[in-house]
């Protein structure tokens, strides 16, 4: 998948959320499984886009 594919649905599923949220509410069974449809979306962008920086410890 394209980087820009994967944002382009990131910004369309929060969208959708936002609208959901508002006129549902936010603990709306329609608005919790769109947030949990877009965490997944994030959670796939971080794998493959963000680089992990190393963490020492202390």
């Amino acid at each position: 998948m394209l980087k820009q594919d994967l944002i382009n649905m990131i910004e369309t599923k929060r969208a959708e959320l936002i609208q959901v949220a508002t006129t549902n509410g936010l603990t709306s069974s329609v608005a919790i499984r769109y947030s949990q449809e877009l965490d997944k979306l994030l959670n796939e962008y971080n794998k493959i886009y963000i680089k992990k920086v190393p963490t020492t410890a202390i």
